[in-house]
């Protein structure tokens, strides 16, 4: 098989990284793959060298550029108009079997590429990302891009030989939708447990630099404010936490957004610099500021679709043996955490489950093995081996061979 393995986001993006690579080692793996081409959609005009962490024997990179500097909406318009085009190129120069789409605005691609050719295709981390876009307000229903991804997506569900749906809560959705069962596996946001699991010595270091006692109860968020993300309300999360553990609580922010505007935000609730460390760390930087923490905040913006998604983070979070405070209603992962452990869940609209929640948290923290108990949660539910999986049945089909 010769596969074209196509990535919405750019390079080095922290997805493409925590989501990409890892799937890309594992077809790597299968002795039935030929070649994989990994396409890459980059946003800033430039065409970054490839030069991967880790073995890439079977491994070729070919970027498409879009032109920076424009109205979001004639960028998007311009890449779908000329991203398959290039497409097509690409798979024929490849020859390539099919093409395996990262996520629902790549499946539209590849639906587009099929358009041209009938290239087979798979997407996986499929999702309704248009209606995510709509709930979270980034999209008006009469805007183009909803519209035209929307109809894409549907046609993703007619015509993709299988979807991987990162949460069982959406694979019932598309079943009840009439895709059949056979053509979909689920395969929540996977996370290499062993890449992140605890290090004493990692935490140590990393509490000594930050100047946090030992034995301080710390908690971390790793991710953006705003859009899918609740923004001052997360704040607000941060100081009841805060007020629950005293004075020796101490918070890790690793954040892409300004971290002047964060302190300032921080400062407005009252938390000081002492208390809290805010930066922006490389995707292999995480690691270890988790294993210098206890437990993990995840609030996440709920909504009808948020059902059906599968945050990395909290997946990171769990590998790591963190408890997460966790938004209600978030894909499979806010049952898990009812059902399981883990951590616990809190709904704005409820106020009284958020000091509840946080105390939830505080006790899981005091057993001896919680953090071992929170690994096998990681293990059992965002193990590689549900990519594995899911490639073992779509990909061992006769068609593909010769």
């Amino acid at each position: 098989m010769r596969i074209l393995f196509l990535s919405y986001w750019g390079l080095d993006d922290p997805l493409t990284i925590s989501t990409v690579f890892p799937h890309l080692q594992l077809l790597q793996q299968r002795p039935d793959v030929e070649t994989v081409l990994l396409v890459t959609i980059e946003r800033n005009g430039m065409k970054p060298g490839f030069q991967p962490s880790f073995p890439a024997h079977k491994l070729t990179y070919a970027p498409l550029v879009s032109a920076p500097g424009r109205n979001v909406l004639i960028t998007k318009t311009d890449d779908f108009l000329r991203f398959p085009n290039e497409l097509v190129k690409l798979a024929a120069e490849q020859r390539s079997t099919f093409l395996l789409a990262r996520g629902a605005p790549a499946g539209a691609l590849a639906y587009l590429v099929w358009k041209q050719n009938k290239l087979p295709f798979y997407v996986e981390s499929f999702e309704p990302h248009a209606d995510y876009m709509l709930e979270s307000g980034v999209w008006k229903s009469y805007d183009p891009r909803y519209l035209f991804q929307r109809h894409w997506e549907r046609k993703q569900k007619q015509l993709a030989l299988g979807l991987m749906p990162v949460a069982e809560n959406y694979r019932q959705q598309l079943i009840q939708e009439g895709v059949p069962a056979d053509k979909i596996v689920t395969v929540p946001c996977s996370v290499d447990v062993a890449a992140f699991g605890f290090d004493e010595t990692k935490r140590r270091r990393v509490r000594h630099q930050l100047s946090f006692a030992l034995d301080a109860p710390v908690g971390i968020y790793v991710g953006k404010f705003g859009d899918i993300y609740y923004d001052s309300e997360a704040f607000d999360l941060f100081k009841a936490t805060a007020n629950h553990f005293g004075p020796a609580f101490r918070l890790i922010i690793l954040t892409p957004n300004a971290q002047s505007e964060v302190r300032a935000k921080l400062a407005k609730v009252g938390l000081t610099e002492t208390q809290v460390f805010v930066t922006k760390a490389p995707h292999t930087d995480v690691p270890g500021y988790l294993s210098a923490a206890d437990f993990a905040f995840a609030p996440i913006k709920p909504a009808p679709c948020r059902l059906f998604c599968s945050p990395i983070k909290v997946g990171e979070y769990w590998a790591a043996g963190l408890p997460v405070l966790l938004t209600e209603g978030v894909g499979d992962d806010s049952a898990i955490i009812r059902q399981e452990g883990g951590g616990a869940v809190f709904d704005l609209d409820q106020p009284a489950s958020i000091p509840a929640a946080i105390g939830q948290v505080a006790k899981q923290m005091q057993r001896s093995a919680y953090r071992q108990q929170t690994v096998g949660l990681a293990q059992r539910h965002r193990s590689l081996d549900r990519a594995r999986q899911a490639y073992a049945h779509f990909f061992a089909s006769t068609r593909f061979l010769g």
